[in-house]
């Protein structure tokens, strides 16, 4: 009858221990339109089939400069260091919970010398005695019944998941921030380059509204005017001298290396050599390979699993914890025939009868806690539908407004040289001359300025959409 009784009881063990207490994991509905807006600022959708998931970094950015400053970025940035051992950390978590589910065995050895005096002693004598013991055994292992210890596991997976998703983010922002800089320091590059232009320009008008005022053909409000464009011409020159040496400081700081300034591009370059334009008409499904939205999700299911151990701690548990080895009053014989066999066993049962409703409690927070995660999920969705929206808007934007911006430029010279001719020959005064060169230097600042937020557009739109493969 016994035996028969242990062999239930060893068939329900087996039975409940692969019962999982976790709910059911379902996916949030998506809270997004199943594709992005259209309109007159969003351009044309082309009819390119894309698969964003299954580009590399090296799809996007074509530039061999910029390349070879997202490699050493990759090589040696800190900040992506950091998020590789948080990934070794929660990997090493895991594997710690991960081994609940098996067993400890460890092996074990004791000597112990002991001396008993005449009053404690059977035989009326003081004596030392003497015993050794090895033998293996197995410490406080519990049986996983309801699954609490799996779902701890799963969690503690999930955990690690997300984690990795987080990694793969920085990776995916390090890459867009090194191309974004880059632009900016190629920008401010070719605004110090126009200063420097400027400078020169405005030196060389006022030498000649010098000579026109030595010889009584200006005069000194005109001279005066002329100098301060030159002093204006100047302070621009040391704000962008200032600039580009600041945009090359968080080069090297993303790099996390020393920069060739000699390898790198001397102005701002066109879109088909440096950045790979990307398609419109992408389905807002495409979010769901966001590196982000993966780390909400993997958060979702590990708190998921929360509930599940929260629930098994409804129930009994078990542990077991035994020993069996060799003992004896002598080392010489410890290993003997005549040496005894030692062993423990000590099984232990909890059931959980009045702790102050703390187990519902405990449930109810982990359920909480799933509903804030799927919350969190939904909201990381909804963010990168806007943030997708917004650069799609702006792509289809921008070069038209680059086409005007240049048609700007283009009629501010002509009315610039025509106001110079007409100072020239002493049709106008210098203050036509003035106000047509600040318009001009607008202008071509403009022209830099636009170029460089349509290439900083396209870096973030590379970014909000995943990044591609990492």
């Amino acid at each position: 009858m016994v035996s028969k009784n242990i062999i239930a009881a060893a068939a329900v063990s087996v039975i409940m221990a692969g019962c999982s207490m976790i709910p059911a994991y379902e996916r949030p509905a998506s809270p997004v339109a199943a594709s992005f807006p259209k309109g007159s600022a969003y351009g044309q959708a082309d009819n390119m089939s894309v698969n964003v998931a299954e580009m590399a970094w090296k799809d996007f950015f074509l530039a061999p400069e910029l390349r070879a400053l997202i490699e050493k970025a990759l090589e040696n940035n800190r900040d992506l260091r950091v998020a590789a051992l948080n990934i070794e950390s929660a990997r090493a978590a895991y594997r710690i919970q991960r081994s609940d589910l098996l067993p400890d065995v460890n092996a074990t050895g004791s000597f112990t010398r002991q001396r008993v005096p005449e009053n404690a002693s059977a035989t009326g004598s003081s004596y030392t005695a003497s015993s050794y013991s090895v033998g293996i055994g197995i410490a406080a292992y519990e049986l996983d019944f309801f699954g609490r210890v799996r779902s701890l596991s799963e969690k503690a997976l999930e955990s690690y998941f997300a984690t990795e998703e987080a990694r793969n983010a920085a990776q995916i922002t390090l890459v867009a921030e090194v191309a974004n800089a880059y632009i900016t320091y190629l920008g401010d590059r070719e605004m110090l380059k126009l200063a420097e232009e400027t400078l020169k320009n405005q030196q060389e008008a006022y030498e000649l509204v010098k000579k026109k005022y030595e010889l009584g053909s200006a005069t000194r409000l005109e001279l005066e005017q002329a100098a301060t464009a030159v002093e204006n011409a100047k302070i621009s020159k040391v704000q962008y001298t200032r600039l580009t040496a600041q945009d090359l400081n968080g080069l090297t700081l993303l790099a996390g290396t020393d920069i060739d300034v000699a390898a790198l591009q001397a102005s701002l370059p066109d879109e088909i050599t440096a950045l790979k334009p990307l398609p419109a008409g992408v389905p807002s499904e495409t979010l769901l390979n966001r590196p982000d939205i993966k780390r909400a999700e993997h958060s979702l299911k590990a708190a998921n699993a929360d509930i599940g151990a929260a629930r098994a701690a409804f129930f009994p548990s078990i542990t077991l914890t035994g020993s069996a080895g060799l003992a004896s009053n002598g080392l010489d014989d410890l290993f003997s025939s005549g040496s005894g066999l030692a062993w423990s066993f000590a099984p232990q049962i909890n059931i959980p009868i009045f702790n102050a409703g703390r187990n519902k409690a405990t449930l109810e927070v982990a359920k909480v806690n799933q509903k804030i995660a799927a919350a969190e999920y939904e909201k990381a969705i909804q963010t990168a539908f806007r943030e997708v929206a917004d650069q799609l808007a702006a792509k289809g934007t921008f070069t038209d407004q680059l086409a005007a911006q240049k048609s700007l430029a283009e009629s501010t010279r002509t009315v610039y040289e025509l106001a110079s001719e007409r100072y020239k020959h002493g049709i106008s005064n210098y203050l036509d001359v003035l106000d047509a060169h600040r318009s001009l230097f607008a202008a071509e600042q403009g022209v830099i300025s636009v170029r460089q937020q349509y290439l900083n557009n396209l870096v973030t739109l590379y970014k909000v959409l995943g990044g591609g493969q990492i």
